[in-house]
């Protein structure tokens, strides 16, 4: 499965446009990770427990948008964007949305249109 932030894909065509596609998930902090978080905002820095959870969160959220675009028959997810919101006090929604659709390469449809040359 391709999936780019781009509306094309170099060396491709897209065949069929299949429509919008997503996948979220919704995130609560940890107690324990809080504590930490709060430890680290006294000296500074990365707070790399919430740095590890949002990647998580992110790769969930494109693994399911990527099972929504296999499920309509594509092989390919065209203009890919990250949104996030907050659901509550301490709740994220990380959302991954783009457009479903079936990539044919460029020298494949060249061979098949000349094919009775």
């Amino acid at each position: 499965m391709i999936v780019t932030t781009t509306s094309t894909v170099d060396g491709c065509r897209v065949r069929r446009n299949l429509g919008l596609v997503r996948g979220s998930t919704v995130r609560t902090k940890h107690i324990g990770k809080d504590i930490l978080a709060w430890l680290r905002h006294l000296v500074g820095g990365e707070v790399h427990e919430y740095t590890k959870m949002m990647g998580q969160s992110r790769e969930q959220a494109l693994d399911r948008m990527v099972e929504e675009a296999r499920a309509l028959g594509a092989n390919g997810v065209v203009a890919t964007r990250f949104q996030t919101s907050k659901i509550m006090a301490g709740a994220s929604e990380i959302l991954c949305y783009g457009t479903a659709v079936v990539l044919e390469r460029e020298d494949e449809a060249d061979t098949a249109g000349a094919g009775g040359s």
